[in-house]
């Protein structure tokens, strides 16, 4: 009995041993990382280095391109908003304005260096040009002066502002972005 069940057991034992080197064995094994990219052809090394070179350059032409027109937009904003504050400073400052606000009454340089040191951040106020002009509005200017800031006039401020555009493999342009207010002379 002893000897029939070592034969068992034996058996038993070698196949489990003969299953577990079938397990084992290259034939059966799984290939690691290194082992599948080492048996690519030796022509497709190169390709994945090719198409995230293009990919790159594409992506990163329209992140620029996005990153320039959202500054455009931030400068056109804050230009309407510079003609605005240059309207509104030159409304308060007619021909009849208090003596107590300084310069009284403004003109066009005054106007032009108050909207110039606005400060608005990422606006460079050396390339920003400021127009003041006060249209006629059918009304003779009494007392006749020049220009003709009286209450009930208009006064018109431009503001135009060139901003550098550039995109990556592109020319470098000059964008110029023009703003105009207008409003009635109060004072």
């Amino acid at each position: 009995m002893a000897s029939g069940m070592r034969c068992r057991v034996g058996r038993i034992l070698r196949s489990a041993s003969q299953s577990k080197s079938l397990n084992y064995t290259r034939s059966h094994r799984p290939l690691s990382r290194s082992a599948q990219v080492r048996r690519r052809p030796r022509k497709e090394y190169g390709y994945a280095l090719v198409e995230t070179a293009l990919s790159l350059i594409l992506l990163l032409t329209i992140v620029f391109g996005v990153m320039q027109i959202s500054m455009a937009l931030y400068a056109d904003h804050f230009i309407s908003d510079a003609a605005r504050e240059g309207t509104r400073y030159a409304i308060v400052r007619g021909s009849a304005c208090n003596a107590s606000i300084t310069p009284c009454p403004a003109a066009a340089t005054d106007i032009q260096d108050y909207v110039r040191t606005l400060g608005f951040p990422g606006i460079n106020p050396n390339t920003m040009t400021v127009t003041t002009t006060w249209p006629t509005t059918g009304t003779s200017c009494t007392p006749s002066s020049t220009p003709c800031n009286n209450p009930g006039n208009l006064v018109r401020v431009t503001v135009d502002y060139q901003i550098p555009f550039a995109l990556p493999f592109a020319q470098v342009s000059t964008l110029t972005l023009t703003s105009t207010s207008q409003m009635v002379i109060s004072q």
